[in-house]
This record gives structure tokens, C-alpha cells and sequence, in this order.
């Protein structure tokens, strides 16, 4: 199963949507996956005892983790960086085994013209760290409120190639490692 993150807790986000065409791409290929919103996170898990034990509600996030064979993340660009719920959510996960020898793969999406690279190659430091295998194609989607019509869909026919092409070489990636 790939288990898809969609890297902000931001409401009404961009990030979500492009989660939702990946898990889509993914289902309509017949691959198992689960997205993960970090908009669901539990309020709780943000108090700092937490680094000490994990609420009961934020076992689900820690579960889907534990059964992926392939963690797929989305991070938008916020200030150069990822979303810091998004690096929270990687300092709440066990350590060291949550994401030890796991493929890992990336896309980033920006209101920029660089489309996320920023953030992917920051969080692909922080996956490495913690020894995921990381997946060598990325896609970068730039000029996210360009790109995306009202109904969530990407408009470009070519950036819709590259993604699918992406997320299924990443599904076949998976299973290879």
C-alpha cells in the first residue's frame, strides 16, 4: 500500500487537491493507497507532552506510516521551506523505524515559478536522515492557481503526463525495493 501525505494543514489548500488526483491515479491503476490529510491531525498531538506519548487519535497517522510500502508526499512551498505541520508530523512518527528503508518519493507545488523544489529538496534531507529510499523522479508544479481550474483539476495535459508518469514509476518503484 502507498500511503500518500498531503504536507499542509492549511484548509481549502491546493496541496490536498493534488493528493486527491495522485490517490485517483493510483486507485484507477489498480494500487492500494490511503492519503493521509494532515488537516485531520488531532489537536491534541500539537500539546508538548506529546513528544513524550502520542494521543490515542494520531495512532491511525502512525499505523498508515507503518503499513506503507511507499510514502508519497505532497508539500507545498510556504517561506522557502515546508509546511512545519509537516515536519511536525515527521518528529511525532517512531524513531528511528517509522520510515527506515521505506521508498519515499516527492512532488512539490508553488504559487511560484519554481513549483515546490525548495521543499522537496529540503524534505528529501529529513527522509534520508531517517533512511527512507528515495525515489529519483519528482514532479514540481509551478504556478499552482494557474494551473488547477475551480474543480480541483490540473488544466495542462503535459503536467498531467508527467505526474502520472511519476506516481505509477514511483507505485512500480515500491514494490521493487
Amino acid at each position: 500500500m502507498i500511503t500518500i501525505i498531503s504536507g499542509t494543514n492549511r484548509p481549502d489548500c491546493k496541496t490536498l487537491k493534488v493528493a486527491q488526483i495522485v490517490e485517483g491515479i493510483l486507485k484507477q491503476n489498480g494500487e492500494e493507497c490511503t492519503l493521509l490529510n494532515l488537516q485531520e491531525l488531532p489537536l491534541d498531538l500539537f500539546e508538548g507532552k506529546s513528544y513524550g506519548e502520542k494521543p490515542e487519535a494520531f495512532a491511525p497517522f502512525q499505523q498508515a506510516i507503518f503499513d506503507a510500502k511507499g510514502i508519497l508526499t505532497i508539500t507545498p512551498e510556504y517561506n522557502g521551506s515546508f509546511p512545519g505541520v509537516l515536519k511536525y508530523f515527521i518528529d511525532m512518527l517512531k524513531f528511528p523505524e517509522s520510515l527506515k528503508e521505506i521508498p519515499a518519493g516527492f512532488i512539490g507545488l508553488a504559487a511560484g515559478e519554481w513549483g515546490g523544489l525548495r521543499p522537496v529538496e529540503q524534505i528529501e534531507l529529513v527522509f534520508q536522515y531517517r533512511s527512507a529510499h528515495i525515489y529519483g523522479r519528482r514532479v514540481f508544479i509551478k504556478k499552482i492557481y494557474e494551473q488547477m481550474n475551480t474543480e480541483g483539476e490540473l488544466t495542462d495535459p503535459g503536467l498531467m503526463e508527467r505526474l502520472e508518469a511519476m506516481v505509477l514509476g514511483f507505485a512500480a518503484f515500491s514494490k521493487g525495493v
